[in-house]
């Protein structure tokens, strides 16, 4: 089983996520959450080098966080928010400056504040950036 990731906003002290799964492989990032049912409030999906999605074959809706790529420190820049894209219909073709994204189950923006200007980390248990 992969690590789970933490997704921790620095600038407003708050978690976002502490059970983030890195979709690593080629066929974890063509998955994505298709076929999941939903996500539980604490869940996440981190699809690295990525700067658009789609809601195609998903049953839920998804907040969404795109990030730039990581500075010296590991923190990475919250370059876009999608709050609670509709399944079937929500499409973001393309997020200027972002370099990933992490789905997230809807609210988990609207908890921990986090905004366009955010810098959040997402690393490992041991405190490792992604």
């Amino acid at each position: 089983m992969a690590e789970l990731l933490q997704l921790r906003n620095t600038t407003r002290g708050t978690a976002v996520a502490t059970q983030v799964v890195a979709a690593d492989s080629f066929w974890s990032r063509f998955m994505g959450l298709m076929g999941r049912r939903s996500l539980a409030p604490q869940e996440g999906l981190w699809l690295p080098g990525t700067n658009n999605i789609h809601m195609f074959f998903m049953r839920f809706a998804i907040d969404c966080c795109f990030v730039g790529r990581p500075a010296e420190d590991g923190s990475r820049t919250v370059t876009g928010v999608r709050r609670a894209l509709p399944p079937w219909r929500g499409i973001v073709w393309y997020e200027r400056g972002a370099h990933g994204v992490i789905e997230l189950p809807v609210g988990a923006l609207e908890r921990s504040g986090t905004q366009v200007g955010d810098r959040v980390t997402l690393s490992g248990r041991n405190g490792r950036p992604a």
